[in-house]
């Protein structure tokens, strides 16, 4: 499963999101966490159709998105999401 967190450097509520996110990760160890910054890599951040920050996406293993979340999500959002990434 990977986690993507898009962000950029002006945004405050980018860092609650990482918070959030490092809260859940404890309960996903084999999680992958990648954080894009919009700033830095415009490009990727528009091959996501990012249109707000923070943007969190949820890919299961083949690379399929299951979440996205604009804005803050809360722990149990991203271990929902979690949940639908998994494996049947």
């Amino acid at each position: 499963m990977e986690i993507t967190l898009v962000t950029s450097a002006f945004c405050g509520a980018c860092t609650r999101t990482r918070a959030v996110i490092a809260d859940a990760a404890r309960f996903l160890p084999d999680a992958t966490v990648t954080e894009i910054d919009v700033a830095r890599d415009p490009d990727a951040a528009e091959a996501l159709d990012i249109r707000f920050t923070p943007t969190v996406i949820v890919r299961d293993d083949a690379g399929v998105q299951t979440f996205r979340a604009e804005g803050v999500p809360t722990v149990p959002q991203m271990l929902a999401a979690a949940v639908t990434a998994l494996p049947d």
